[in-house]
């Protein structure tokens, strides 16, 4: 069996190298079992792209990517899936931290009949503010998604041809591949394994970047919607109540005041949900404006080994 590895690339100059050693490594030691590589640099500050050259030199079955900007990590994946050719894609990150000898536990767990396997670790290797945002997320997006609760996603996966497939159906500008993959099926599992240290360098993951990865998630829900909805017919009738209650306790007792004070704190908060919800309903309609305007996922720059076994890949997307 034929299993593609999919890494995507940023200032990975110092790593890459060595995770596709110690791949290569990890599939010889296993019987039945074959593996690509598919490394796609996200446009690089560093030499990135030269290291994948040398690995792709060394290893045909290594195929590079390089793409013409910066589209980010998901982006990045769904330019990788239109260069695989394996039964089972893998996907990992490129500094060492999901560590290639752990592969044989997605592999068990897809011979036992899930179709995606997700790599849960034991132990986060982060920093505190990282874990906490990080967990604050992936309850948000319990709520705000298909994903199914007893399910924790992580960039260390698997996930079966026909899940691919399907997925690279999706035409959005915006991608966050694990909900594709829970579009798809809900025959998922996850496996502990360990988060190791990362050995060179920092997260290029910072608040801003995760923020706006967090944000995708939009593309795949229509729950903040319906919480604007439910926040309008709320303060609606609060609204009323509170009107009819005031001019009750008026016509009982004309000598009441009108308290400027709860005035301007009723109004900051109902100005102060109207705003956030505009933003919601803003960022569904910039969402669809660049879909519309056929923002590209990923444009290819140029490719190394691409039809290494004769397989049909595209260049752009």
């Amino acid at each position: 069996m034929l299993i593609s590895i999919i890494i995507p690339c940023y200032n990975s100059e110092g790593t890459i190298e060595r995770v596709v050693e110690e791949t290569m490594k990890t599939f010889r030691s296993l019987d039945g079992y074959e593996c690509e590589m598919v490394l796609v640099n996200d446009y690089s500050k560093d030499k990135t792209f030269e290291a994948i050259k040398r690995a792709a030199k060394k290893y045909p079955n290594v195929i590079g990517v390089n793409l013409a900007k910066n589209f980010g990590q998901h982006n990045a994946m769904m330019a990788a899936l239109h260069y695989v050719h394996g039964e089972a894609v893998i996907g990992m990150d490129d500094d060492l931290q999901n560590h290639p000898d752990q592969i044989p536990q997605f592999l068990e767990k897809m011979e036992e009949g899930y179709d995606v396997v997700f790599g849960v670790f034991r132990q986060r290797k982060f920093g505190w503010f990282k874990n906490l945002t990080s967990a604050v997320s992936r309850h948000l997006l319990w709520a705000l998604t298909d994903q199914p609760r007893d399910i924790q996603m992580s960039s260390f996966w698997l996930a079966r041809r026909y899940v691919i497939d399907k997925a690279l159906e999706y035409e959005g500008s915006n991608v966050f591949l694990q909900f594709l993959f829970f579009r798809t099926t809900h025959n998922i599992v996850d496996i502990e394994v360990e988060h190791f240290e990362r050995e060179v360098g920092t997260s290029n993951y910072n608040f801003r970047r995760g923020l706006k990865q967090f944000m995708s998630c939009l593309n795949y829900t229509a729950v903040p919607l319906r919480i604007a909805t439910f926040f309008g017919m709320l303060f609606s009738g609060a609204g009323f109540v509170g009107a009819l209650v005031v001019l009750i306790r008026k016509l009982i007792d004309p000598t009441v005041a009108i308290g400027w004070s709860s005035l301007m704190c009723a109004m900051l908060v109902l100005f102060g949900i109207t705003f956030l919800m505009l933003g919601i309903l803003g960022e569904y309609i910039g969402k669809l404006i660049l879909n519309i305007n056929k923002t590209p996922q990923y444009v290819v720059r140029e490719t190394i080994n691409a039809q290494w076994n004769g397989g049909d890949a595209k260049e752009e997307k």
